[in-house]
Formats: C-alpha cells, sequence, structure tokens
C-alpha cells in the first residue's frame, strides 16, 4: 500500500532509488571485473541482489496504493497477507542479514582456518548458503502471512494465540544472533590479523632475496585481507546501526510497551532500517579498494571505447 506517513513516504522512496542504483551498480561491477569472480564477492553480489529487491519493494510498496475496498476472494486476501502486510520486505531484510552473517563467515573461515577454507567453501556450499539467505529470510517473514486478514474489503491486523512468542523469536533471528554472531568472528578475525602483522614485521638485512619477496607477498595478502575486513566491519557497524532501534522497540512492543506507529520513535527507527538497503553500495565506493578499482577499469573501458569510436586512441 502507498505508505501513509508523508515523512516515510518520502524517505521511502528516496532510499528505494538510491539502492536501486546502488546495488545495481554494484552487481554490474562485480559482473563485470574478472578479478572479483571470488567466493567473497559471490556473497557481496548476493547482498547487493537482495537489497536491490527490498528497494523495488520500498518503492513500489510506498507510492503505489492499493484499491479500497479490497476485492472479495483470494486476491484480496493475497493482496493483504502478502503485499500489505509487508511479507516481501521484510523477507529481504532478513535475507540481507543472513547472507552478511554468511558473507562474515567466509572471511571468517578465509582468515582463521587458510589451510581448511577450500576444502569448507567450495561453489557447492557457496551457492546453498547464498540460496539458504533468501529461503530464511522468506520463512521467518511467512508469519506475516497468518496475522493479517482481508475483512470486509479491509486489511486488517490480527491477534493470534503465541504472537509474543514469535515476535521475540523473530528479534532473536533478525538481530541478536546475527549481531553476536558476527561480532565475535571479527573479535577472533582482528587477533588472527594482528598476529599475522607481528609475524611479518621488519626482517634482518642480511636474510635472502627469496625470503624478502615471499615476506612482501605476505605483506601483500595481509593488506588486501585487512582492506576486505575494514570494509565489510564498516558493513556491520552500518547495519547494528541502522537495525538497533527498530529491533528494541519492537522487542519492548512485545511485552506490552505502547508503541505509537505514527510517532517519531517509530518513524525514525523504520526509516533507519530501510537506509541500511542502500548504505552498503556507498561503503564500497568508499572503502573497498577492489570494487574502486573495478569500477574505476569499467567506466575508464567505457570512456575508450567512445574515445575509438570518435577516431581517437584509447
Amino acid at each position: 500500500m502507498a505508505e501513509s506517513i508523508v515523512v516515510l513516504r518520502v524517505i521511502k522512496t528516496i532510499v528505494g532509488l538510491l539502492g536501486f542504483f546502488g546495488n545495481s551498480l554494484v552487481c554490474l561491477v562485480i559482473y563485470k571485473t574478472q578479478a572479483m569472480h571470488t567466493k567473497t564477492n559471490a556473497f557481496i553480489a548476493n547482498q547487493a541482489v537482495i537489497d536491490f529487491m527490498g528497494s523495488i519493494t520500498l518503492l513500489l510498496g510506498s507510492n503505489i496504493p492499493l484499491p479500497k475496498p479490497l476485492p472479495d476472494g483470494g486476491f484480496g486476501d493475497f493482496i493483504c497477507r502478502v503485499w500489505d502486510s509487508d511479507f516481501f520486505l521484510w523477507a529481504f531484510l532478513t535475507s540481507s542479514t543472513i547472507n552478511l552473517v554468511f558473507l562474515t563467515f567466509e572471511r571468517y573461515f578465509a582468515i582463521v582456518f587458510p589451510f581448511k577454507f577450500a576444502r569448507f567453501y567450495g561453489p557447492t556450499t557457496v551457492t546453498v548458503m547464498m540460496a539458504a539467505s533468501w529461503l530464511i529470510g522468506c520463512c521467518s517473514s511467512s508469519y506475516n502471512i497468518f496475522f493479517y486478514a482481508n475483512i470486509n474489503g479491509t486489511c486488517l491486523s490480527l491477534s493470534i494465540p503465541g504472537s509474543q512468542a514469535i515476535g521475540v523469536m523473530i528479534f532473536f533471528l533478525q538481530y541478536a544472533i546475527p549481531v553476536t554472531a558476527i561480532l565475535l568472528a571479527y573479535i577472533h578475525i582482528t587477533i588472527v590479523l594482528k598476529r599475522g602483522a607481528a609475524q611479518i614485521g621488519p626482517q634482518p638485512s642480511s636474510q635472502s632475496a627469496n625470503r624478502s619477496a615471499v615476506e612482501s607477498a605476505g605483506d601483500s595478502l595481509l593488506r588486501a585481507r585487512r582492506n576486505t575486513f575494514k570494509t565489510l566491519f564498516l558493513v556491520f557497524v552500518t547495519y547494528v546501526f541502522c537495525w538497533t532501534l527498530n529491533a528494541v522497540i519492537f522487542f519492548m512492543f512485545n511485552f506490552g510497551y505502547q508503541l505509537d506507529f505514527e510517532g517519531a520513535l517509530y518513524i525514525v527507527s523504520v526509516a533507519l532500517v530501510a537506509s541500511n538497503s542502500c548504505a552498503n553500495p556507498i561503503i564500497y565506493a568508499v572503502k573497498y579498494r577492489q570494487f574502486r578499482q573495478g569500477l574505476a577499469k569499467m567506466f575508464g573501458r567505457r570512456q575508450a571505447e567512445v574515445i575509438n569510436s570518435n577516431g581517437g586512441t584509447a
């Protein structure tokens, strides 16, 4: 349905447009840049596709009004239970969260257990994990279907026994467990990277050139890992910032907190959650060196093609 709160409608529309174009760009750069065809970037691309779909849902849901009254029968029930209940939006938001967990632990195993990484993270495993993020998101959002009903042409939320328990479960699935798991993983990754930096420290000048070359390669790998780590950690911090307020008031709401769904607190919390779907492309453009290089290469190639087509030289 079209967003009834004007401020939220404006925010969701802006965020939806930014997320649409930003996540499209992320997918395009990864697809066009051969060097970015890695397991890590596969998860990043999956995240971008999920956020792209979430952005489209934000745009449509905020600006397309539903028929009033809703039609009778199955079509009216579908509009109410699936669309008006925000099933798709929360499915995509949760899928994005689960994919972020999988992405974090892909980096965790690559850095902490490098010799076991290839065995654990084969192409099939990565594909299954990416598909699982979509499936878990849809399953976790399916409760919306049962909490709404088309009654006399109006979509109304229902009071169902056990709704409090479901609300608490959703809080832990969408927020508490992912945040705790990712935070613990990053703490361990930080310890391992610091140990690696200490081992690749300055060596006596009497050592051989081959040893220096190996250390230089190791130092280069460590810097690349640090850049990816910093980028993904910033993605995680942004996620926590955007989700915490909404998750906390939703948790409190399930225990009787009187939440004003048209009040400033709720509006700000929803706006923050919505903004998370467009934040990652900005982070990649600013912090992710490999993405910046791919972006520059892609647009540089296009510029060269234009020059050549006009009779110039690349």
